[in-house]
């Protein structure tokens, strides 16, 4: 199997811009947002398909992504965070959280681009927020 960029992120191998991680799942900014506080769930493990986790693994995943999501709720003035499993990018199980104000915010066909500084505030306030 070959290592996806998520493992390689989970490895140190490429920067991200983390907010939560505890022994089993990590959350980090997504790099191609499409609001403010776009982020990503993952298990550390590398399993492609959400459905092939076992169950105790996808039930933390979810426990996590919860509390993660609380966190970004804080952080970035939103009504809502949505929750989207597509898992057709990268084949590694992964969870989008995004603040949502409209339907189209789920768009992901509508990219924005934040500068480093924009990432590293937005991260900042999310970990602040992040009460793992």
């Amino acid at each position: 199997m070959e290592t996806t960029l998520f493992t390689k992120i989970v490895n140190g191998e490429i920067p991200a811009y983390k907010v939560a991680e505890d022994d089993r799942f990590l959350a980090f900014l997504d790099a191609f947002p499409t609001t403010k506080g776009h982020t990503l769930v993952i298990p550390k493990q590398q399993v492609d398909y959400i459905f092939d986790l076992d169950e105790e693994v996808y039930i933390g995943l979810m426990a996590f992504a919860r509390k993660v999501a609380a966190a970004v709720e804080k952080a970035v003035p939103c009504k809502r965070i949505g929750l989207a499993v597509v898992g057709l990018e990268v084949p590694h199980t992964h969870v989008h959280l995004i603040p949502l104000n409209s339907m189209q915010d789920m768009n992901f066909a509508n990219k924005k681009q934040f500068s480093k500084e924009e990432f590293e505030d937005t991260a900042s306030k999310i970990k602040a927020a992040y009460n793992g």
